[in-house]
């Protein structure tokens, strides 16, 4: 059994989103999300897994192809495996708890416009 404490295990930076990984399983992971007001993360997909998101505490959007769909405490968003996803932080800290399973977690970012360190993936 894992138990871990979002007010312990929450990190957030005035620079970009932070993820933290609490745990690690056979075939996945457990992660936490943290996004200050406004933040936005990367427009990517994750070819070989699926990825669960889990609004704990505040609120924004999840772009995904095209649909926009609000996230609240108590939302749960399932990404399948290459499903382009982007969140965007609302007025308030976001945390969001993610799980990630599946036969890798290589990311392929499409777009990331707010992280200016940020190159295209050269394929």
């Amino acid at each position: 059994m894992f138990t871990y404490r979002v007010a312990e295990e929450q990190n957030f930076s005035p620079d970009r989103h932070s993820e933290k990984i609490l745990g690690r399983l056979e075939n996945g992971d457990v992660s936490i999300a943290c996004h200050e007001p406004g933040q936005i993360g990367p427009y990517h997909a994750h070819p070989d897994c699926t990825e669960i998101y889990y609004c704990v505490q505040g609120s924004g959007t999840m772009r995904v192809a095209g649909e926009t769909v609000e996230m609240t405490p108590g939302t749960i968003i399932v990404h399948p495996p290459g499903e382009l996803h982007e969140f965007s932080s609302g007025p308030e800290r976001a945390i969001l708890f993610r799980v990630r399973y599946g036969d890798g977690f290589t990311s392929r970012i499409q777009e990331w416009p707010s992280n200016p360190d940020w190159k295209p993936d050269r394929d």
